[in-house]
C-alpha cells in the first residue's frame, strides 16, 4: 500500500515538473497569443478582416514587435513566479490525476483502453485542476497583456505580489476568480483532449507496430495531441482570455459579442501561436515526464 501511495505522490511531482519545464520554453509564443487574441477586440470586422492591419502581425512578427517595443524581457512576461505557480497547482493536478481516474473508470489495460474513459478522466482531471489554480492563472495572463507603455504610463502588475495585491484592493478576493467559468471550460476541453489525444494515438500506434516505446513515438504522439488540443481550444480560450482582462458580464456576454462583432473567425485569433504553444508544450510535457517515468522505474502512460 505504501509503495501504492508513494508512486501516486511521485506521478503528481513528475506531473508538475514536466509541465512547469514546458511553460518556461514556451512563454514566449504565449505572450504572442496574449496579445494577438486580445488586439482590435469587438471591433467592427467580418471575414478574414481582423487579419488586416495588425499591430501583432502573425506570431513571427508580433514577436519581433514585443522585442522592438519592450525588449527580450517582454517576451517572458508573466514567466518565473506567475507561471510556475500555475502549473505548480494547476497542470500537476490535471496531468497527475489523469491516471488515477482513469482507473476509477475501470480502465485497466493502458493498451485498449476506450477513448470514452480517457476522455472522461482528462476533462475531470483538467476541471478539478482549473478551478483550483484560477486565480495565478488570471494574474499570469494580466501581466502578460501588459504591452508597450505610452507616455506617462506606469507598469500596472510590476511584480507578482504587486497584481495580487491591485487585484483585490480593485475587486475584492472575487475578482481573482473572474473568467472562472471560460477557465474551467478551457482546461476540461484542454485536458479532454490533449492527454486522451496522448495516450490514445500513442498506443494506437504502439498496437499498429508502427513504432515502439521510445522518444521518437513520445514526439510523434505529442504532435498530434498538440494540434487536437488548439483545434478544439482556441474558441474558448479567446473567452477566456477576454474575459480575464475587460469586463463581460459573463462567457456568453463575451461569446456573443465576439461573434457579432468579428464573426467566428474572430474566436479563432491568435491561432497559430496557440498551436505553436500547444505543440511544444505538448511534446516538452511529455518528453519529461516519460524520461522522468523511466527514469525512476515507473511504466510509461
Amino acid at each position: 500500500m505504501s509503495t501504492i501511495k508513494n508512486e501516486e505522490l511521485l506521478r503528481f511531482l513528475l506531473a508538475g515538473t514536466s509541465c512547469m519545464c514546458a511553460a518556461a520554453v514556451t512563454n514566449p509564443i504565449d505572450v504572442v497569443k496574449i496579445r494577438m487574441q486580445l488586439e482590435s477586440e469587438l471591433a467592427e470586422q467580418k471575414g478574414f478582416d481582423h487579419m488586416r492591419g495588425r499591430y501583432y502581425d502573425g506570431w513571427i512578427k508580433g514577436c519581433a514587435t514585443i522585442i522592438r517595443d519592450e525588449g527580450v524581457a517582454g517576451l517572458y512576461k508573466g514567466w518565473g513566479f506567475p507561471s510556475l505557480m500555475r502549473e505548480g497547482s494547476y497542470s500537476t493536478i490535471r496531468l497527475g490525476a489523469y491516471e488515477p481516474l482513469k482507473r476509477m473508470f475501470g480502465a485497466t489495460d493502458p493498451a485498449h483502453t476506450p477513448l470514452w474513459k480517457k476522455v472522461c478522466s482528462g476533462a475531470i482531471s483538467g476541471a478539478i485542476g482549473s478551478s483550483i489554480a484560477t486565480p495565478t492563472d488570471l494574474i499570469k495572463i494580466r501581466m502578460q497583456a501588459q504591452g508597450k507603455l505610452g507616455p506617462g504610463q506606469e507598469v500596472r502588475y510590476p511584480s507578482t505580489y504587486g497584481a495580487f495585491r491591485e487585484v483585490v484592493r480593485e475587486g475584492g478576493v472575487r475578482a481573482l476568480y473572474v473568467g472562472v467559468g471560460p477557465t474551467v471550460k478551457r482546461a476540461a476541453i484542454l485536458t479532454a483532449t490533449q492527454i486522451p489525444a496522448y495516450d490514445h494515438a500513442k498506443h494506437l500506434i504502439l498496437n499498429a507496430q508502427l513504432m515502439s516505446e521510445g522518444i521518437p513515438l513520445h514526439v510523434t504522439a505529442s504532435m498530434i495531441a498538440g494540434f487536437c488540443t488548439a483545434v478544439t481550444t482556441s474558441p474558448v480560450d479567446v473567452v477566456k482570455t477576454r474575459q480575464v482582462t475587460k469586463p463581460y458580464s459573463s462567457a456568453f456576454d463575451c461569446l456573443g459579442k465576439t461573434l457579432r462583432t468579428e464573426g467566428p473567425l474572430g474566436l479563432y485569433k491568435g491561432f497559430i501561436p496557440n498551436w505553436m504553444r500547444i505543440g511544444p508544450h505538448t511534446i516538452v510535457t511529455f518528453f519529461v515526464f516519460e524520461q522522468l517515468r523511466r527514469m525512476i522505474g515507473m511504466a510509461p502512460v
